[in-house]
């Protein structure tokens, strides 16, 4: 296991206008390039996660991600508070006046990195949940001669109108609160983000989850106590500007948004050249499997594997899920 390293790239410009002075791309790795350079997975970070989260979920010598056989790449998102984000970039692009940053701009810095870095021109696969899915999805259509296989963990190839709603609610939860101060705050905004934990409580896991109470393996007695004992503490740290930033990148991720696809979502999802095997959870409200039905048939020789579990969206932590996460990178891995 490799230590936290940065990228840096100069005048690095946007997709949606304007340029960072210097984007800097903080990364991990895991296990040893081989010779030929053919052994590389990347493994994009989500939203409000970091390299740290992505080796507790998808990364051991006992997983699909194994060190011991591929090198592995996790590169931290822009905005999320390791790479150059609103709570770390110098004026003039600090806090709210941190650019607009896409999925584009986040893949086309990733693969400046492994190209500068390591001489890495063919990945394996691309492996990543949530929004980390999204940069998945990104890299196949933005890169489809590079990316040999794809599996995309409870997360879209675009952001469906229901999900921006729960989004709109996020921003306002933050935006809303007093000490928030249009993004320059003096303190965090602490009823803001409480808040904001509590409308992701009711999104991240399922119905059927809270019906069956499956909140007291968490050590919480109630649906109150959850979001006070488990949300709470996962948001209240984060830098709120950080986090508006990213909702923003995922309100309007769309790997159609190029001038190669001019929009066209269908033609970007046909042009995935990648061993594609999407893997929504059945109980996702955010990223529901009929969404990932459509996406895996437009991608040539795609399939979509429900992940059966009632931890909705956060199937990724129950370690009862992992053997079928586990099985179905093993065999897109395999194929490819």
């Amino acid at each position: 296991m490799g230590e936290l390293e940065f990228f840096s790239a100069k005048n690095f410009a946007l997709q949606k206008g304007g340029a960072l002075p210097e984007a800097l791309l903080g990364f991990k790795t895991w296990g040893t390039l081989s010779p030929n350079r053919d052994n590389v997975i990347v493994s994009p970070t989500w939203f409000s996660g970091d390299h740290n989260g992505a080796e507790a979920a998808l990364i051991g010598s006992d997983r699909a991600l194994n060190p011991d056989k591929y090198f592995i790449v996790v590169p931290n998102m822009l905005g999320g508070g390791v790479s150059s984000s609103p709570s770390n970039t110098p004026a003039p692009f600090e806090r709210t006046r941190f650019p607009r940053i896409t999925l584009y701009d986040n893949v086309l810095l990733q693969r400046q990195m492994l190209s500068e870095r390591f001489g890495v021109e063919r990945i394996k696969a691309v492996v990543g949940w949530s929004m980390g899915a999204g940069q998945t999805f990104q890299w196949s259509a933005q890169y489809p001669d590079m990316v040999k296989a794809i599996v995309p963990l409870c997360g879209s190839a675009k952001t469906a109108h229901f999900n921006k709603v729960f989004l709109i609610s996020l921003k306002r939860a933050l935006e809303l609160d007093p000490v928030f101060a249009n993004g320059f705050y003096t303190s965090p905004p602490l009823e803001g983000l409480k808040a904001f934990a509590a409308i992701y409580a009711g999104w991240g896991f399922s119905e059927p989850f809270f019906r069956t109470e499956e909140f007291r393996k968490m050590n919480a007695k109630t649906s109150e106590e959850f979001v006070e004992y488990y949300w709470e503490p996962a948001f209240i740290h984060h830098d709120a500007n950080n986090l508006l930033a990213m909702l923003w990148t995922w309100f309007n991720a769309d790997i159609s948004d190029s001038p190669a696809y001019n929009g066209d979502f269908d033609k970007a999802l046909g042009a995935i050249k990648a061993r594609t095997i999407i893997c929504p959870g059945q109980y996702d409200s955010y990223f529901p499997p009929v969404d990932s039905v459509y996406e895996a048939s437009k991608i040539p020789g795609a399939e979509c594997r429900p992940i059966p579990s009632i931890w909705g969206h956060m199937t990724l932590w129950n370690p009862d899920d992992r053997p079928f996460i586990d099985a179905a990178i093993n065999d897109a891995l395999s194929d490819a």
